[in-house]
């Protein structure tokens, strides 16, 4: 998709990001569900600026489900999809999907693997305004 092609349903954006380890705020290496709402904003704001050739301002979040956890050592797959467009707002919906785990132990500190099926452990629902 072009840069400032415009605001059509259905246009979606993708992220990967790995969690590092100084991110885990909790025992067993969890990290705090602020994280993907974070995460959210970044995809956000390539949306608008695709669509919009703006930045765009978070407006508010509605059905935040947090399904599964978000480890550090975790491959995350952060999705958006463009659902409603208004004169000044963008609906989206959100999702973090783990796709590869760190499988650490003793013998083999670094170990990780990918993920048969992707894990979904957050969703949302996001409304971004971006100049009229």
């Amino acid at each position: 998709m072009a840069p400032h092609e415009g605001a059509v349903v259905g246009t979606r954006v993708v992220h990967r990001r790995y969690v590092p380890y100084s991110h885990a705020h909790y025992a067993g290496s969890l990290v705090d569900g602020a994280y993907s709402l974070g995460l959210f904003g970044d995809v956000a704001t390539e949306m608008c600026i695709r669509t919009d050739g703006d930045e765009g301002l978070f407006a508010s979040y509605s059905d935040v489900q947090f399904r599964a956890p978000v480890r550090a050592g975790d491959v995350l797959e952060i999705t958006c999809e463009l659902t409603r467009v208004g004169t000044r707002s963008r609906v989206m919906d959100f999702a973090v999907y783990v796709v590869a785990r760190g499988a650490a132990t003793e013998a083999a500190p670094g170990a990780a693997e990918v993920l048969a099926e992707p894990l979904l452990a957050t969703s949302a629902t996001g409304t971004v305004v971006v100049p009229g």
